[in-house]
């Protein structure tokens, strides 16, 4: 365990640090002269740290929320947190909102998404506590009903904040900037932490409500707790960069398959997987079309489905 523990983080930093240096114009990092300097801690560092924070925040979000719903194709997006987000978001770009400044976008974000998660968790609670199966239809709902939402107001809108805002929705890190990195870093950590600290109990309610109970943990309290950890991440991470998919729902099962099921290692690993593959997607496509560039969204679409449909090959690949 420890060995796979090692090449998961040495392999993780090569990544991140070929990130920096390989893009559009590769740079040599033993040769930098003072513009290749301003270009990596201006324009690439920032936005490797964005990737690395949303691909952490989505990877452990997908493990805590398999975990809760006790359902393996579950994923951030499920319960509709990023729609809601995403149609606040794409309203205040079209519309040309820009009270906040800089911080504009990840502001009417998070507030979007603390909107959809607060309204998921009113339809998912019952008897005291959050039921699983009426959380998870609440937030497909919701999802549904946001991202109709969305489709029409970029239907009937022809200004050129329609553009941004469609490159926005699929994930866009282009506008990655140091000045928003604190703004979503504090709410990601903090439910980082949250998830970590309750991952114990994450292995309990996967065995079922009673071993729970049996175990001294309450599983209504529990799903609450962890329910805010994945809204918090989830909010942080699409008011970073918008909405990237498959991260998710993918990089948990690839965990389980390295490391098995256990959250206390599944949840750091996820987190670590998540960061990486957004971190490749997002030198994808920077890189492939350049001048141009490919929403990181788009690209952790087709790294991950071909794989996914792989996986669902495999025998017992969906078991926790």
């Amino acid at each position: 365990m420890k060995l796979k523990l090692t090449i998961i983080l040495f392999t993780s930093f090569i990544i991140f640090v070929i990130a920096l240096f390989i893009g559009p114009k590769p740079i040599n990092p033993f040769g930098l002269n003072e513009m290749d300097r301003q270009i990596v801690i201006s324009i690439r560092l920032p936005r490797v740290v964005i990737s690395v924070l949303m691909g952490m925040a989505l990877g452990a979000s997908g493990a805590v929320l398999q975990g809760i719903l006790r359902n393996p194709l579950a994923d951030p997006y499920i319960l509709g947190i990023s729609s809601g987000a995403a149609l606040i978001a794409a309203a205040g770009i079209i519309a040309g909102v820009t009270f906040f400044g800089i911080f504009t976008i990840p502001v009417l974000a998070f507030c979007g998404a603390l909107f959809s998660g607060i309204f998921v968790g009113a339809m998912g609670w019952k008897r005291g506590g959050f039921w699983p199966d009426r959380l998870l239809l609440a937030g497909v709902g919701l999802g549904f009903l946001f991202s109709a939402l969305l489709m029409l107001l970029m239907s009937i809108s022809s200004n050129e904040g329609l553009k941004r805002a469609t490159l926005w929705i699929f994930g866009d890190l282009s506008l990655a900037d140091w000045s928003i990195i604190p703004f979503g870093c504090m709410f990601i950590t903090a439910g980082l932490g949250i998830s970590f600290y309750r991952a114990k109990a994450l292995n309990s309610l996967i065995l079922g409500d009673d071993l729970s109970h049996s175990l001294g943990f309450s599983p209504r309290k529990e799903r609450f707790i962890l329910f805010v950890s994945v809204g918090l991440m989830t909010a942080a991470s699409v008011s970073l960069g918008g909405m990237i998919g498959f991260i998710g729902l993918l990089i948990p099962h690839i965990g389980r398959f390295i490391i098995g099921s256990d959250s206390r290692m599944l949840i750091p690993v996820s987190a670590i997987g998540g960061g990486v593959l957004l971190c490749i997607a997002d030198l994808i496509g920077k890189s492939v079309v350049s001048p141009m560039e490919l929403p990181a969204g788009i690209i952790t679409a087709i790294l991950g489905a071909p794989y996914f449909l792989y996986l669902l090959r495999r025998k017992d690949v969906l078991s926790f």
